[in-house]
C-alpha cells in the first residue's frame, strides 16, 4: 500500500507504538583494513557500515519496533560484520521505514549520535526492545490536537516513558533537540516514503543485495544469497 511519507510521519507522531571467518590479510602478512568501523552518509539519508565501495551493497529496511529486526541484529549482524564487512566485501546500509511514533522517537535518537555512535545505538535499541516497547505503548496521549507542537510533545513523552534518551545515552537536552530536529525528521520521512511508497516493502526487515529485493529477512536465508552474489 502506497503510504505518502508526510502522512507516515503524522501517524507515527500520534500513535502509540503497536562462527566468525579467519581474518583476511594482505601481502607480506599484514592485515588487511577493517571496515567494519567505517560509517557514511548514503544520498538516501541512510548510514552505510563497511567499505562504501564494497562488491555487494545490502540494505536493510528497518523499524525500531520490529521483533524480526531485533532478532535480525542480534542474529545477523555479528555473523555480518566477521565474516563479510570486516573485510570489505559487504556494505550495510540502514534505512529506516518508521511504523509508529515510538518508532520515530527511537529512530531520531539513534540518528542523535552521529556515524560514529549510530549503529552501537541501533544496537542497545533492538537489544532492549522487549523494555522498552511495552513503556512507549502505554505512553499518555496528550494533547489530542493535530498539530507540530502537540506532536512533538507527544514525541518527547513517548520517548521519555520508554527511557528511550538513557538507552541512547543522550541527555536529556540533547535528546529533546534531536527529537524536534527536522532535518532528521525530513530525512526519515523520506526514507519511509521511499520503503513503503517506492519499493513497496512487505515489511520489515526487508532486504536488497545490489538494488534487488532479496529472499526472507532471516540470516539463515540472506547468508547464502550473500555469499552466492560474492562468487
Amino acid at each position: 500500500m502506497r503510504i505518502a511519507a508526510a502522512a507516515m510521519l503524522s501517524l507515527a507522531l500520534l500513535a502509540p507504538a503497536a562462527g566468525a571467518a579467519p581474518a583476511h590479510r594482505a601481502a607480506g602478512g599484514a592485515p588487511a583494513r577493517d571496515w567494519s568501523a567505517t560509517v557514511t552518509r548514503a544520498p538516501s539519508g541512510g548510514y552505510v557500515l563497511g567499505n562504501p565501495r564494497a562488491r555487494l551493497r545490502l540494505v536493510e529496511y528497518a523499524s525500531l519496533t520490529c521483533s524480526h529486526c531485533a532478532a535480525f541484529s542480534a542474529e545477523g549482524w555479528p555473523a555480518l560484520r566477521a565474516n563479510y564487512l570486516r573485510r570489505g566485501l559487504v556494505s550495510l546500509e540502514m534505512r529506516h521505514a518508521v511504523r509508529d511514533r515510538a518508532d520515530l522517537a527511537a529512530s531520531l535518537l539513534a540518528r542523535c549520535a552521529g556515524p560514529r555512535g549510530y549503529f552501537a545505538t541501533l544496537e542497545r535499541l533492538f537489544a532492549a526492545q522487549a523494555d522498552w516497547l511495552p513503556k512507549a505503548a502505554a505512553a499518555p496521549e496528550g494533547d489530542p490536537a493535530d498539530t507540530p507542537a502537540a506532536r512533538e510533545a507527544a514525541l518527547v513523552a513517548t520517548a521519555d516513558a520508554a527511557d528511550l534518551p538513557a538507552i541512547a545515552r543522550a541527555a536529556p537536552a540533547a535528546a529533546a533537540a534531536c527529537l524536534r530536529n527536522p532535518a532528521e525528521q525530513k530525512a526519515l520521512g523520506a526514507m519511509t516514503d521511499e520503503a513503503w511508497g517506492v519499493r513497496h516493502i512487505a515489511g520489515t526487515p526487508t532486504f536488497l543485495i545490489n538494488d534487488k529485493m532479496a529472499d526472507g529477512s532471516s540470516w539463515k536465508l540472506l547468508e547464502p544469497q550473500i555469499a552466492a552474489a560474492l562468487r
